[in-house]
């Protein structure tokens, strides 16, 4: 074991202890070691593609969704709520530096990679004017004497702070929870599995980078010196080692032979441990394969069922997470019962063009949709309402409890 490791793992110990490091630390020494020798952090997990991409979907569709701050009206009815003081800082800018994407984005990321997202509150006449992002491997949570949450915040330059949710100083979203105060971390629970999707990726690029064609031995009839071996693996790693070189036509000189040994990766079923750990990075992010780019299994009557499946099973928890965490952190008790957040998700579940025009038309002839009902729909401009708030009804339906109406008296001939 080198210096370095026997220093490193001495501070895991010593420091954190193994079962529960301090982020920071192991990120500094390239997170805790995996079976496959690769060190695994949120941020070197982000490295394999399939978790890039996974964090990725899943980050973009919750920051372009429209975030709606509401007000109930009579009825059980709602209307926007955009002369509310939380609108803008929800749906166009949290901060001065940050658009609603670009926060959204963020702290999804965090939820995602880390299982918990913070946002520091900064309040004008006791009202959110800004949030700051907070990166979670700078907050430490704990639960002081009288039973509240606090938060000590580490900057990256200047003394820790700490800040108290009750105090309405901070936005907590939490992933799935253990404890009720931190959001387990996907990466930690399954580093093994992302360690071995980073080991088949640096294999990959090794077994490339060293000739990918020839994977076998050299023989000799007698034995080579120490200077004339040293020179032929030069010359031999020069003229046949890497992509580059691949396919070349080996010249063996003073009787070599070429033995072959092993098997190709491909018959190793290396390949398919590849699309495996894709598999199994879909699973962990609960992303439907063919979003990660893995078509073997989709099929053009699945796909749509799949993405619709993606927005009720994947999208919707995390929107509810916002939304409630939103309401808690940022609207005061008071206004509860009259304005709440919502993400807008029509968009989403937008079927292909001959499905919503069936749709619609249900809706239409059966009188509970209008004609401005379904052209705000498709984003189109309302008619007058005398035309496009009409509600049509069949001629032949009824208030239930009712007689149906008798039919006219035919008209009599005249004689």
């Amino acid at each position: 074991m080198s210096l370095r490791r026997r220093i490193r793992d001495w501070l895991f110990e010593r420091r954190s202890g193994l079962a529960n490091p301090d982020p920071w630390l192991v990120a500094a020494f390239g997170g805790p070691m995996t079976a496959t020798g690769i060190r695994v952090t949120a941020d070197t997990a982000m490295r394999f593609t399939a978790v890039y991409a996974a964090v990725r979907i899943l980050a973009e569709t919750v920051a372009t969704l429209p975030l709606i701050v509401y007000r109930r009206t009579e009825n059980d009815g709602k209307e926007r709520a955009t002369d509310y003081f939380l609108y803008r800082l929800l749906h166009d800018q949290p901060n001065e530096e940050q658009t609603s994407v670009e926060f959204r984005e963020m702290l999804q990321g965090h939820l995602a990679l880390r299982g918990n997202a913070y946002a520091q509150i900064d309040r004008k006449m006791g009202q959110p004017a800004r949030l700051v992002p907070l990166h979670p491997d700078r907050v430490e949570v704990d639960r002081g004497k009288n039973g509240e949450l606090l938060y000590k915040v580490s900057p990256d330059s200047g003394s820790p702070y700490n800040l108290s949710q009750r105090q309405g100083e901070i936005m907590h979203i939490r992933a799935l929870s253990s404890d009720g105060v931190t959001g387990l971390n996907p990466i930690e629970l399954f580093r093994e599995a992302i360690g071995l999707g980073l080991a088949y990726e640096e294999y990959s690029g090794r077994l490339f980078g060293n000739g990918a064609n020839i994977n076998g031995v050299l023989e000799t009839p007698q034995a080579m010196s120490d200077e004339a071996l040293s020179r032929f693996r030069t010359l031999w790693q020069q003229n046949y080692g890497g992509v580059g070189n691949a396919g070349k036509t080996a010249i063996l000189e003073q009787g070599m032979k070429w033995q072959a040994i092993g098997i190709a990766p491909k018959d190793a079923e290396f390949i398919i441990s590849r699309k495996f750990q894709i598999t199994e990075i879909a699973r962990i992010f609960r992303v439907p394969p063919h979003m990660l780019a893995d078509l073997e299994r989709a099929t053009f009557s699945n796909i749509e069922h799949q993405s619709l499946e993606f927005i009720r099973d994947t999208i919707r928890p995390w929107l509810v997470r916002w939304e409630q965490a939103l309401t808690r952190d940022l609207i005061p008790p008071a206004d509860r019962d009259t304005y709440f957040v919502e993400f807008l998700i029509d968009g989403l579940m937008r079927g292909d063009l001959k499905s919503r025009y069936d749709s619609y038309a249900i809706g239409r002839n059966n009188g509970w949709l209008s004609a401005n009902d379904i052209r705000r729909l498709e984003n189109m401009n309302p008619l007058p309402p005398e035309q496009g708030d009409v509600y049509l009804i069949p001629l032949n339906m009824v208030q239930a409890g009712t007689a149906a109406p008798e039919p006219a008296d035919e008209a009599k001939p005249v004689e």
